[in-house]
């Protein structure tokens, strides 16, 4: 490389400092509620690209909290003991046996994520929804249907995800969580980290998934949504447009946005460090959801996170 093209590449660099540097003391102190999961997780250089950008977040002064699932690992260990996995409605039918081996397996990834973020030389703690009565719930049915140990979060404690942030702590929660008679239920990680970012007041709630973001029409690319209203998903929700895996989803997005977390994110965990594309830079690249008096509403030109 010449010492032109060398100078090159360092201006280019410190370019890209300088256009973080607005959402960076914006978001100083300010909390982002990170649900982890789907094939960035089962992928081994894509899980620790995202462990990479919630560390770097953590140390330039962003308050995130992670909360994960580990759905593909669960069902290889469900067909390991010669079981196979049903799902209704996109949730996991859970038996006690089932449950059983759930929980072993995230509390195994809560684990291992914690390890990773402390290789890179930041304090995590890593909770279940049962510690400290974090995550208590209620049985989830599905249209009158019951499916077992799927629990429907109906309160958060909040403090002690607050005081861990407090104390300079990242904590990574694994989605399981206690009933009033001390059973132990799976939780979707989806309505697990919604409700987690409603509780703690997070200003971004980011889901990470298999696909780019929204479309109108999934077989149309052309039909890809960048931003769109509470009201306009509700729109879309009720129109049938949106279904499958999806339509959960995006109910969690508008009721997140509803209880006051300013905006929220749906981006392609399959794309290498999708989650720094999205903070620190002014185009994004996946789908916002956005309450329907914020500025972009109004027809600001779009600026993801600020």
């Amino acid at each position: 490389m010449s010492n032109s093209q060398e100078m090159d590449s360092v201006l280019a660099k410190a370019e890209v400092l300088i256009e973080a540097l607005p959402y960076i003391q914006r978001f100083n102190r300010k909390i982002i509620v990170v649900k982890y999961g789907g094939s960035a997780m089962a992928d081994e250089e894509l899980q620790k690209n995202v462990i990479k950008d919630v560390t770097l977040l953590k140390l330039v002064g962003f308050k995130p909290i992670i909360v994960h699932g580990g759905g593909k690992e669960i069902s290889k260990w469900v067909n390991k003991v010669g079981k196979e996995s049903e799902f209704v409605g996109g949730l996991r039918v859970t038996d006690a046996e089932t449950m059983e081996i759930a929980e072993m397996v995230l509390n195994k990834v809560n684990k291992r994520l914690v390890t990773m973020v402390q290789e890179l030389g930041v304090k995590a703690v890593g909770v279940s929804g049962k510690d400290g009565g974090l995550l208590n719930v209620d049985k989830k049915l599905f249209q009158g249907q019951d499916i077992g140990y799927v629990g429907d979060v109906k309160k958060v404690d909040a403090k002690i995800l607050l005081d861990l942030l407090e104390n300079d702590f990242l904590p990574i929660v694994a989605p399981i969580g206690l009933d009033d008679n001390f059973d132990t239920y799976n939780i979707n990680a989806d309505d697990a980290a919604c409700a987690v970012a409603k509780a703690v007041g997070a200003d971004k709630l980011v889901f990470l998934t298999d696909i780019e973001g929204l479309y109108r029409d999934i077989n149309d690319k052309s039909s890809f949504i960048s931003r769109l209203t509470a009201s306009e998903a509700d729109a879309l929700i009720d129109s049938g447009i949106i279904g499958g895996g999806m339509l959960p989803k995006l109910n969690n997005c508008t009721s997140a946005i509803k209880s006051g977390v300013s905006r929220v994110h749906i981006l392609d965990g399959r794309v290498p460090h999708c989650l720094l594309l999205e903070i620190f830079t002014k185009k994004g690249i996946g789908t916002a959801i956005i309450s329907d008096d914020d500025n972009l509403a109004k027809g600001e030109p779009r600026d993801h996170f600020c």
